[in-house]
């Protein structure tokens, strides 16, 4: 994965950097200094391509000064609109994109992020779903199926292989139940469990695959209706508290990662720049 380059970074790998902004349009001194004027213009260069305007050279930044496939890339059009439906800061929408997401939404090979969960799928194929279901025959089955193949079905979470390897995993899952797998794996750049279809306005957990499988911007979108639906989390962002904010969206353990920091100091330098008001106009 290409390490990203940000203010501050000295190297020869800035310098190259400067040199493809300049053979963009800029005019930078190739001196490998990452200051001001150098996000200046990558984030000329992000918001003339539509990319993420956030004045960091990242994977998606250099790929694109490259010559690669931008098509399925979130855009920052997707932010700005993100910003103005929830009434948010575009400041704010930056750093929860920064932090809360892993940087990109699809592997290398197309195919989307994500992570199964054997003990979710545990969970879905006891839970009863339909009138007349035997819960007790269910859970017979799942624990039958746990104790067959414990790396896909196990009440007990773990057995991750990661990237392309958890697609395997997940098709082994989707052979026992289709539905059930689906909706056990967490997907695209915001990891967003399957579960969750019905709360985002999908009819089905097939349909939330199908449009989180086309592009970041329909990944971003389902991050920003997970958002919108639930009140507690929305109005921590509201008020920016940050601490709240990551401990719902993240979990208890959120202070270990430094959520809540990462988000403010993202906000902070989001809104010193000044970009929201240009980017937003």
């Amino acid at each position: 994965m290409t390490t990203a380059l940000r203010h501050g970074d000295r190297s020869q790998a800035v310098r190259v950097l400067q040199k493809n902004l300049n053979a963009q349009g800029a005019k930078l001194n190739p001196d490998g200094d990452f200051g001001d004027e150098t996000e200046k213009a990558v984030r000329a260069y992000q918001l003339k391509v539509g990319l993420v305007a956030d004045g960091v050279a990242g994977e998606k930044t250099l790929a694109s000064l490259a010559g690669g496939d931008c098509s399925t890339l979130l855009r920052n059009a997707d932010l700005v609109n993100a910003a103005q439906r929830l009434d948010l800061p575009l400041a704010s929408i930056y750093a929860i994109n920064e932090v809360e997401s892993n940087g990109r939404g699809f592997l290398g090979n197309g195919k989307p992020v994500i992570l199964f969960e054997r003990h979710v799928m545990y969970r879905q194929l006891k839970t009863p779903r339909h009138e007349g279901d035997d819960a007790a025959e269910l859970q017979r089955h799942a624990d039958q199926l746990a104790n067959i193949n414990p790396a896909i079905v196990n009440p007990k979470p773990g057995g991750y292989a990661g990237g392309t390897a958890e697609h395997q995993r997940l098709a082994a899952a989707r052979l026992i139940d289709d539905t059930a797998a689906l909706e056990s794996t967490s997907w695209g750049a915001f990891q967003i469990m399957g579960y969750h279809y019905q709360r985002l306005g999908y009819s089905s957990v097939q349909d939330f695959v199908a449009a989180i499988s086309a592009g970041e911007s329909q990944q971003f979108d389902a991050f920003v209706c997970f958002i919108e639906t639930d009140p507690a989390l929305f109005k921590a962002l509201k008020a920016r508290k940050w601490a709240e904010f990551a401990k719902l969206y993240n979990g208890p353990n959120y202070q270990r990662n430094l959520y809540d920091t990462k988000l403010q100091r993202a906000y902070e330098r989001h809104s010193a720049c000044g970009c929201g008001q240009e980017l937003a106009a």
